[in-house]
């Protein structure tokens, strides 16, 4: 009589485990598309000084939104010649740094990788943007300044600048014009080609 029991609880136990497993939905296959890809060994070497912790970022643009809304921020000359030459304003660069996202930080140079949107003839593109954290201690306490360093139009737009890419973007920061002058005498080894002469 015990056995029978025994065996009529473990056929309930059974069936009530069926009838659970019938109402849990199977998880969807994710697409083949979608799937994480492991970082080629040179992308890994890129990325080495970036940070894309969702924890750090997330902090860094809570920070970026109120240092926005204090006014405590400057747009740099490297980022409004950019602007011109690619077709977008001053107020476009501001609107990434209201809509947009932290997507990268660069702990070494204190620099953040903001990508957004803005739109030029009804066309939607994506922009981002690279702001330099300055922290300024004032009689009220310390106080978050940014400097934008320079806008740009992404070719992939979902792609993380490395470190090495934004110091070549970077580079020419300076606003003097490097030049050197040519002088009228022939190089060394070279044999002469007379002066130069006056066009008419």
């Amino acid at each position: 009589m015990k056995e029978q029991t025994d065996l009529m609880a473990l056929r309930a136990q059974l069936a009530k485990a069926e009838k659970a497993s019938r109402r849990k939905p199977a998880p969807a296959p994710k697409p083949a598309n979608l799937a994480l890809k492991p970082l080629s060994p040179q992308r890994e070497a890129e990325l080495q000084g970036v940070s894309t912790d969702d924890f750090l970022l997330s902090r860094a643009h809570s920070r970026l939104r109120e240092a926005v809304y204090e006014g405590h921020y400057h747009v740099c000359t490297h980022a409004t010649h950019h602007a011109r030459a690619e077709g977008f304003l001053e107020h476009d660069i501001m609107q990434v740094l209201l809509s947009g996202r932290v997507r990268a930080i660069y702990p070494q140079e204190r620099r953040w990788l903001v990508a957004g949107y803005f739109e030029a003839c009804t066309i939607k593109l994506p922009l981002h943007v690279v702001v330099q954290l300055e922290t300024v201690h004032t009689p009220a306490g310390s106080v978050d300044f940014l400097d934008v360093v320079t806008a740009f139009v992404p070719k992939h737009p979902h792609h993380i600048i490395s470190r090495v890419r934004l110091a070549v973007l970077l580079r020419y920061d300076d606003e003097t014009v490097q030049h050197r002058m040519s002088v009228v005498a022939n190089r060394v080894g070279h044999k002469s080609k007379g002066k130069w002469k006056r066009g008419a």
